[in-house]
């Protein structure tokens, strides 16, 4: 198990070292990567979520018991965090990069880990982690930062940052045109798979981009905080509360492999724009992606000594 997993976390590492790379040595303009940020973000992203779920074999997925325990355990490590934000620490901007560390995650590294290990079978399963965490997680970080943030938003405000999320927005419309048996009319499909396809390569290397070491060893408390809530308690509760609802096999890895993502490089932009502690946002997301090499192979063996999958399946991994 272990094995596929480095299998297949080895391209997602070499794109974000690629690209970290690509960065550092300018050999792109600078400007390249805020535009390529967002085009990830506003086009490429959406249309492989949107494509993803309205294309997908729901039938054969255990949607609710999947859904129910990516939310179920985001909502209690949230709560965890709340109650113990006295005790860390740390003031309230500082908090607020503390809890996007330790909730939010990579969706580039997730399907590219779930597409690699599952195929076809593994988009339409992180398709469904990102419709279910997906807005949860950016509800519950623009609440925190409406409380903690320097910069107070108004209750329109923030109900169109949440409703107007680009990756809301488009697991919203396949999950609606999967209720409604719709498709993607023929003429566009392959263009949206395409763009979907893209999202991978193209994102991984923004998350490289975005890498910044430089003060890591600052903050060495909250990034241990965000990382041990992130790479332990999340993962845990997640296979508390799939073992309680059920989850097994396929649905239940890929559960684990997104609760156990880095946090989001786009986690730095969002406390940059919503008066959190930027500086800080950047070296959790940094100190998280290495270890996440580290962190993700040990999740998989924690669910493998819980024997939360049969011995067929773990043969086949």
């Amino acid at each position: 198990m272990t094995a596929a997993i480095l299998l297949a976390l080895a391209p997602v590492a070499l794109l974000v070292a690629l690209g970290h790379w690509l960065k550092r040595s300018a050999f792109l303009a600078e400007t390249f990567w805020p535009q390529a940020e967002r085009l990830c973000y506003y086009v490429l992203l959406p249309a492989l979520f949107m494509h993803g779920l309205a294309t997908a074999h729901m039938q054969s997925l255990p949607v609710l018991p999947l859904v129910l325990t990516l939310i179920g355990a985001t909502l209690l490590v949230a709560a965890a965090l709340m109650i113990a934000r006295p005790w860390m620490q740390v003031d309230g901007t500082a908090f607020t990069s503390v809890f996007q560390g330790a909730v939010r995650f990579n969706n580039y590294v997730g399907v590219s880990l779930a597409t690699g290990i599952f195929g076809a079978k593994g988009i339409a399963l992180a398709a469904v982690c990102n419709a279910a965490i997906v807005p949860t997680v950016n509800l519950l970080c623009v609440l925190v930062f409406a409380r903690y943030g320097s910069v107070r938003l108004s209750g329109r405000a923030l109900v169109r940052q949440i409703v107007t999320n680009p990756p809301v927005v488009a697991c919203t419309l396949g999950i609606a045109m999967q209720a409604l048996g719709l498709q993607i009319p023929v003429a566009i499909e392959p263009a949206v798979r395409a763009l979907g396809v893209a999202s991978m390569p193209l994102g991984l290397l923004c998350v490289g981009a975005a890498l910044n070491f430089s003060g890591v060893r600052s903050w060495a408390r909250p990034v241990v905080v965000s990382s041990s809530i992130k790479f332990l308690a999340m993962p845990v509760l997640t296979l508390a509360v799939g073992h309680a609802l059920g989850l097994t096999d396929a649905a239940l890895i890929v559960a684990l492999l997104f609760q156990a993502l880095p946090t989001a490089s786009s986690s730095y932009i969002m406390a940059r724009q919503l008066g959190g502690d930027a500086p800080l946002m950047a070296g959790i997301t940094a100190a998280q992606t290495v270890m996440a090499a580290a962190a993700m192979p040990a999740v998989m063996t924690l669910l493998a000594l819980t024997r939360g999958l049969p011995e067929g399946l773990l043969a086949a991994l």
